[in-house]
């Protein structure tokens, strides 16, 4: 009975490390990947240095699905930059063109009027109720470089969050599958 116990013993031990193992490789994946997006945000001058086109109003420069890469410099936004925008009381960024930019000369208080490109009109609808006009701090970000197609798995998986659950269900079986 003493060996017996003692293997017992030895099975429970190492699965206990394996399953210590799996989870503290489990938890570099995540921090690794808020590193990553920390850095960005740093690097870029962005809060959200990566955004995915949820919407046909700015085609044909993006379509649906599209990735933008976004970057804030210090340069004075100019008509026709493409910025992405949030808009009090909304909680999902817009991204359009800038189609007017009015600098108060008392003030030195910029004013920005946005517009989709697919659209027919400006987007003062779009802004929160009495607002005429965007100002520096409703920027998020400027495009400067996009990947076509590739957010088509984050609009899917909000769209549909169950494929969500079975995508992050098979992540981790992989890593628990794994072999080291």
């Amino acid at each position: 009975m003493g060996w017996i116990s003692t293997t017992m013993e030895k099975i429970k031990s190492f699965q206990l490390r394996k399953g210590l193992n799996e989870a503290i490789s489990l938890g570099v994946i995540f921090t690794s990947a808020l590193i990553i997006w920390k850095a960005l945000i740093c690097i870029t001058g962005s809060e959200s240095p990566v955004v995915v086109v949820l919407s046909g109003s700015m085609e044909p420069a993006f379509k649906k699905g599209d990735i933008l890469f976004l970057h804030m410099s210090k340069d004075p936004i100019r008509v026709g930059e493409i910025v992405v925008f949030n808009v009090d009381g909304r909680d999902i960024p817009i991204v359009h063109r800038i189609i007017k930019v009015h600098e108060q000369r008392n003030s030195g208080k910029i004013n920005i009027l946005t517009k989709g490109d697919a659209n027919p009109s400006d987007d003062r609808g779009l802004y929160a109720p009495g607002q005429r006009w965007l100002e520096q701090h409703h920027i998020m970000g400027r495009a400067v470089g996009f990947l076509p197609y590739v957010g088509w798995l984050t609009i899917i998986m909000t769209e549909k969050p169950f494929i969500k659950y079975i995508l992050i269900g098979a992540l981790g079986l992989l890593v628990i599958t794994s072999k080291d």
